[in-house]
């Protein structure tokens, strides 16, 4: 990482990104019944796929080639899945957990973004690809619907943060209150969205409008999955 970032506080934000996302990469696989390598394969891949495309973006290394401790950490999401019964990690805990290093990751690309020059709108969308990437490469290698695809609260929570991340920083307040207060504001949209769950309008055509002015059910002829139902993303 670029030594105009480098801190304890982006270390720590850092692994525990990786750490929950590799997580949740782990318990698709395992929640499809495959192998241990299949188990390391989805960990590695989620947990680093948000941050290599945020880097290969930003012409910076990719920081997992250059950090023995991501790829270590990946593979101990996997093996913790492996050897703990799936029953453990049913509920909600692992989608506070999601929401927790999809904000903390948000940051952390935000702000590496901004320490490569690049540009306060272009930073934002860094964080937001390197909070929600890695998720949507799980979900497209594991053939289920992608957290895109659903209505509830999970980019805009990242959005959230990365927005909080540039604006700060871009005002001039110091780096660290920024950083912890851009965290905070997306776990807390995120965890709300889990809590209550709160989601976004979705689009309508004109028929639907048409039908709903006349009192007719409109909506979609397909059923949309309910807000935060289903395994994070």
């Amino acid at each position: 990482m670029n030594a105009a970032v480098l801190t304890p506080l982006l270390d720590w934000l850092d692994l525990a990104g990786v750490a929950v996302f590799a997580l949740t990469g782990a318990l698709a696989a395992a929640r499809a019944r495959q192998t241990f390598v299949t188990l390391a394969f989805f960990a590695l891949l989620t947990g680093v796929g948000g941050g290599s495309v945020r880097d290969l973006l930003i012409g910076a290394p990719v920081f997992w080639v250059h950090d023995g401790w991501v790829a270590a950490v990946c593979l101990a999401a996997a093996a913790l899945v492996w050897i703990t019964p799936i029953r453990w990690w049913h509920g909600a805990l692992i989608d506070y957990a999601d929401a927790l290093g999809l904000a903390a990751y948000a940051v952390l690309g935000s702000a590496k973004a901004l320490s490569y020059g690049v540009p306060p709108i272009p930073a934002f969308v860094m964080g937001v690809v390197t909070g929600c990437v890695g998720g949507i490469i799980r979900d497209v290698v594991a053939g289920r619907p992608s957290i895109i695809m659903r209505p509830e609260l999970y980019v805009t929570a990242a959005a959230l943060s990365a927005a909080l991340c540039v604006a700060g920083t871009m005002i001039g307040i110091p780096r660290e209150p920024v950083w912890i207060a851009a965290a905070a504001a997306g776990f807390a949209l995120r965890a709300a969205a889990i809590r209550w769950r709160l989601a976004l309008p979705a689009y309508r055509t004109e028929r639907e409008d048409k039908d709903q002015g006349r009192g007719g059910a409109g909506g979609t002829d397909e059923p949309s999955a309910s807000p935060g139902s289903g395994p994070p993303g």
